[in-house]
């Protein structure tokens, strides 16, 4: 063992604000690069086209790990006009098992940056499926505007409601993972706790693989 064995970041908790995300993209270290993917495809296109555009999101992971990043931020954010998301859990799922599939999972962390992410049980079902850590950034601007505009009880002022959110967002997922029987999110993470129930049995096995899925 070597100092480098230990190169780590300690988050507090798996909910990254919008500066916090800035802050780990722009770390000056090498065994702390980050790349951002895009998680999009035509807007107008067709179940091919979404199986398409996984398979291209998941060799554009494979590629930048073997290039030597250690942070892969998947990120509906800035897409173009004529792109739409691929569902966030969708992406996040079809990345980890490629990799885990080239023996490459160990070596990287998955970011995620989507608008999707809302709830607690959102959060947790993107950290289930193999993310590190989650920047739910439309629900920022979504609880930003509601504070603006005074329809929050007790607070205009941003960064408590924000941070109101954040509180809310750990302690649903403490709540989850109690119920569960699992001590810690390190244990939870990739676990895929979960039953998939209507989606056919080919989507499973490609994109969430060794989740229970009895019905199909």
């Amino acid at each position: 063992e070597t100092p480098a064995h230990a190169r780590l970041l300690k988050l507090r908790h798996p909910i990254l604000s919008n500066e916090d995300l800035a802050r780990i993209r722009s770390l000056p270290e090498a065994d702390f690069r980050s790349v951002t993917l895009a998680t999009g495809f035509p807007a107008s296109g067709t179940g091919a086209d979404l199986a398409a555009a996984l398979d291209k999101l998941g060799a554009d992971a494979e590629a930048a790990i073997r290039d030597g990043a250690r942070l892969l931020v998947l990120s509906d954010r800035h897409l173009p006009a004529a792109a739409a998301p691929i569902p966030v859990l969708l992406a996040v799922s079809a990345v980890h098992q490629r990799l885990v599939r080239q023996a490459l999972r160990a070596r990287n962390s998955l970011l995620v940056e989507t608008g999707e992410a809302r709830e607690s049980m959102h959060l947790a079902l993107l950290l289930g499926y193999g993310a590190s850590a989650i920047n739910p950034w439309l629900a920022y601007e979504s609880v930003a505007d509601l504070a603006l505009r005074g329809a929050l009880a007790g607070t205009r002022d941003v960064s408590s409601a924000l941070e109101q959110y954040i509180q809310a967002g750990c302690r649903g997922l403490l709540k989850i993972l109690s119920k569960m029987g699992i001590s810690t999110l390190r244990s939870y993470r990739h676990a895929q706790v979960f039953e998939i129930i209507g989606l056919s049995r080919e989507v499973t096995d490609r994109y969430f693989t060794g989740t229970a899925s009895r019905i199909g």
